[in-house]
């Protein structure tokens, strides 16, 4: 449940992106609805709306939702101040690549990897596999990075659609691969 809760602000992005532009009349002012720059507004007060709700509920934030809270603070504000969604298109490969910063440096600060923060607590492998999927995790990131951003500069028309089926897709790929390398080390260690 906790996984879904990030990706309401990335649905409802991409539900007003997708919408034909209208201008809907609140009270005395009216908005236009629909379109990059509405569908922004939108992503930055769900992602506040959300984290928020999950700050005052725990008393805390994880670290991966504060960097994406600030980057759709920092770059949606930019993309509405200068009415450019370039600024938007630049948040994903920037997070991704903050990301691999971070996984990638947490195999020289510490311990333990970023990963093996992250999952230890429910799986016993030894160090040189965690290192190997905290590097594939690194390398993932890179390329999800990279990835969106020439989809975002290159096709235009499908950059919210990679953003949001794409990435997620790759990303469930990924993640099962993991998986098969985590299983075989398993039933290796079970022999």
């Amino acid at each position: 449940m906790k996984q879904l809760i990030d990706f309401i602000p990335l649905i409802l992005f991409f539900v007003v992106y997708k919408m034909d532009p209208r201008v809907v009349s609140l009270g005395s002012s009216e908005y236009e609805l629909g379109g990059p720059f509405s569908a922004t507004l939108v992503l930055m007060v769900a992602s506040i709306v959300i984290y928020g709700s999950l700050f005052l509920k725990n008393r805390h934030l994880e670290k991966s939702h504060v960097v994406t809270l600030a980057a759709v603070v920092l770059f949606g504000g930019m993309t509405l101040a200068f009415h450019d969604e370039a600024f938007l298109k630049w948040k994903a490969p920037i997070v991704n690549w903050v990301f691999a910063v971070a996984f990638l440096g947490s195999q020289f600060i510490g311990e333990k990897t970023l990963l093996e923060r992250m999952m230890g607590h429910a799986l016993t492998l030894p160090d040189d596999i965690w290192l190997k999927m905290n590097i594939s995790w690194v390398i993932f990131f890179i390329f999800l990075g990279a990835a969106n951003l020439f989809v975002a500069f290159t096709f235009h028309d499908m950059w919210v659609d990679f953003k949001v089926f794409g990435s997620l897709i790759l990303t469930f790929l990924f993640v099962i691969g993991q998986f098969l390398i985590i299983s075989r080390h398993i039933q290796t260690e079970e022999k």
